[in-house]
């Protein structure tokens, strides 16, 4: 419910537009259920007494109630598709933007697959259960309310075995519905799986080729849409259940009332104009109960959409800025202290155990180590991409948790270890490093980062179009213009996570060279390759989420088995237990 009530809050200004649906479909209604009255007179007055002019009196009334119930029925059409697509506009808002304050750990609760789908698939339910629902949920209950009691009003005895069918037939529906409503969630949890198979191999398309891996893939994607299909035919095969129940009974019941009515006729306790319009009401009563549990179905899918939906909306965001929280921070220094972290809270170990690790403002830190060392678990610390889970980390000597969330991102330049480029130009990319940057320094830059080379070559420079995910760049293109882009916010802490393992030892080698330039700004560089890190002033060598020592390049090379190891594979080969050749 409370789920229902937020989504309710997003119709914001359609509001209106909702409740002036609603009334139309009021309005049309009415003019809908006068039309057999009329028609039971026209019969029985006019065309029984040939009266032509009475006949001619109730068709033009009839007449003008079927053009004002149309023209109700255009008007609610107008406000319905307002309020649907205005409302599903701003679900989508609302869920995008809550997605962009989502920290790691949110993000690691959803699939990327399952947030595109419920970004559009569960919105476009909900849009479809308004337009498709408002009506009949506006004007069945009336029309079966007012059907019933006109009906009664014609003729009581008749109407009997209607309120014996009626019955019948709501039983019936209600069973339906009940059976197909957890059915949606299981449908919709199978799109979730047919689009991350779809996504994952857009994605990796290019792998998929090179490998010639693409009925592998095939097969892979017929399977989970097989699957959908199972469900979708098994669901909706229920859901579609209601239509021939209603006609079924709804004709069973005509025909009851046609062989009570007509021996009513014959023994002149009825006349055929009570009859034709006790049949309009029972037609009448019979669709709005069809409607409704069409509506019903709509409202089932939908409310296992809107579940959907409220859970990205009510997920807790596990990083904020906190009350008064620091704005400025005053130098980079970067301060471990005690830190363990686990990326679950229930997780049985710690990726980072008992981690103590002082950095001075300006220095040049390098960090090694092997695979699953949680190297890049470290560095994602330092800007609160997560939060510890124990101790605590210092930027410019207070807790990072003591920051606006903003100053403290913005004072810590992170080239991460997969690099992104944004669909635009490469202007447009780089001006994410500085939204005020000109020309002049957005090449300064690029030259600091070596990426200059490459953008001098090409005939549009800075307005190279880029390709989604920067497909229509090498690996090592990316890296210096990701590196580039960061040297724009010109940051206190500086880190690179493994940002240089795509470009060529020049090219290294001359950022490098820029670094070390930078001597207000703290660098941490993360890497495989010894000689990105031999000259930092601290070498930090990270085993199993432990530090296993620090020290400079000469004294690790001197007294760490696993500096040497790295060095004796890398710079000269080595044995097994890392000593050199000869």
């Amino acid at each position: 419910m409370q789920e229902l009530k937020r989504l309710y809050g997003c119709f914001g200004p359609y509001k209106k537009d909702l409740f002036l649906g609603g009334f139309f479909v009021l309005i049309e209604t009415s003019f809908e259920l006068i039309i057999p009255i009329l028609m039971a007179d026209l019969i029985d007055v006019g065309v029984a007494n040939r009266d032509l002019s009475y006949i001619l009196h109730k068709g033009v009334q009839m007449g003008i109630c079927a053009l004002f119930s149309l023209i109700s029925g255009l008007l609610y059409a107008r406000f319905a598709a307002r309020a649907a697509y205005g409302w599903g506009a701003r679900i989508r808002d609302a869920e995008y933007e809550k997605v962009q304050q989502f920290a790691f750990a949110n993000l690691d609760r959803f699939d990327t697959a399952s947030l595109v789908t419920r970004m559009t698939t569960d919105v476009t339910v909900l849009q479809n259960a308004v337009n498709g629902g408002l009506r009949p949920l506006a004007r069945s209950p009336i029309m079966l309310i007012m059907g019933l009691g006109l009906a009664f009003y014609m003729n009581a005895r008749l109407s009997i075995v209607f309120f014996v069918c009626a019955p019948l037939l709501g039983v019936i529906l209600f069973a339906i519905v009940h059976k197909v409503a957890p059915m949606y969630t299981v449908l919709q949890k199978a799109v979730d799986r047919l689009n991350s198979v779809v996504e994952e191999n857009l994605t990796a398309i290019r792998a998929v080729k090179a490998y010639v891996r693409g009925d592998y893939e095939e097969e892979k994607f017929q399977t989970v849409n097989k699957d959908l299909t199972r469900i979708g035919q098994k669901t909706f095969g229920l859901a579609v259940l209601n239509l021939p129940t209603l006609q079924c009974l709804m004709y069973t019941t005509i025909v009851l009332i046609m062989w009570f009515g007509g021996n009513m006729i014959l023994q002149s306790r009825l006349q055929v104009g009570e009859l034709t319009g006790f049949l309009s009401y029972v037609l009448q009563v019979m669709n709005s109960v069809m409607l409704i549990s069409n509506a019903f179905l709509l409202l089932t899918r939908s409310l296992a959409s809107a579940h959907r939906i409220g859970e990205v909306l009510t997920e807790p965001v596990v990083l904020t800025s906190p009350e008064n929280a620091r704005t400025t921070v005053e130098n980079g220094s970067v301060d471990f202290e005690n830190v363990s972290f686990k990326y679950r809270a229930d997780a049985k170990e710690f990726a980072l155990s008992d981690v103590n690790l002082h950095i001075l403002p300006g220095q040049t830190v390098g960090v090694l180590g092997g695979t699953g060392s949680a190297k890049s678990t470290l560095v994602q610390l330092i800007p609160r991409l997560y939060d510890v889970t124990e101790g605590a980390v210092k930027v410019g000597g207070h807790d990072v948790r003591e920051y606006d969330l903003q100053t403290l991102r913005d004072a810590v330049g992170i080239v991460l270890q997969k690099n992104v480029l944004f669909s635009g130009t490469v202007r447009e990319n780089l001006l994410w490093g500085n939204a005020d940057a000109d020309d002049d320094m957005l090449w300064e830059a690029c030259r600091a980062a070596g990426a200059a080379e490459f953008l001098e070559r090409m005939p549009k420079r800075l307005d190279t179009e880029v390709g989604q995910g920067g497909v229509n760049f090498s690996g090592g293109q990316k890296q210096r213009l990701c590196i580039a882009r960061t040297l724009l916010k010109n940051p206190k802490v500086l880190i690179f996570d493994d940002a240089t393992s795509a470009v060529d030892t020049a090219t290294e080698a001359g950022i490098r060279a820029t670094l070390a330039g930078l001597r207000d700004m703290t660098k941490i560089i993360i890497a495989q390759r010894i000689t990105s890190v031999m000259h930092s002033d601290s070498i930090v060598v990270l085993d199993d989420g432990k530090v296993h020592a620090v020290g400079t390049h000469e004294a690790l090379l001197k007294n760490d088995p696993i500096y040497q190891e790295i060095y004796a594979t890398q710079m000269r080969g080595g044995d097994d237990d890392g000593s050199e050749n000869d």
